[in-house]
């Protein structure tokens, strides 16, 4: 049997389905907007100022690369390899939310100038 796994597929296919019953569920009224703003998404991806921007606000505002943070005591606790921490936490809000927020921002404001 030829089964296929809960949650085997990384990224969707064109029509952005994740395997035979997975996609996204909106309502047709919105489609038109949705794929306005993975249009714009595409471009974004593939324009090298839209990523130095958004690199430029991720060092400047965020507080990234987050530092590294050796690990000593555990490190000698478990007698092997140096255990590093990556310290996101230290990152201006946290980790998650400013990434993604930052990236939503520089997008809609993307989208505002195409309109």
């Amino acid at each position: 049997m030829n089964a296929i796994l809960p949650n085997s597929y990384s990224y969707p296919d064109a029509e952005g389905r994740f395997g035979p019953y997975g996609g996204r569920f909106v309502a047709e009224t919105l489609m038109p907007l949705i794929h306005e703003l993975n249009d714009a998404y595409e471009a974004a991806k593939a324009d090298p100022s839209f990523q130095a921007e958004l690199d430029g606000f991720l060092t400047d505002y965020v507080g990234r690369p987050s530092p590294l943070y050796l690990a000593e005591r555990l490190t000698a606790h478990h007698g092997g390899a140096d255990i590093w921490f990556k310290r996101d936490e230290l990152n201006h809000t946290g980790a998650h939310k400013v990434n993604n927020c930052m990236g939503q921002i520089l997008l809609a404001h993307a989208v505002v100038h195409l309109v």
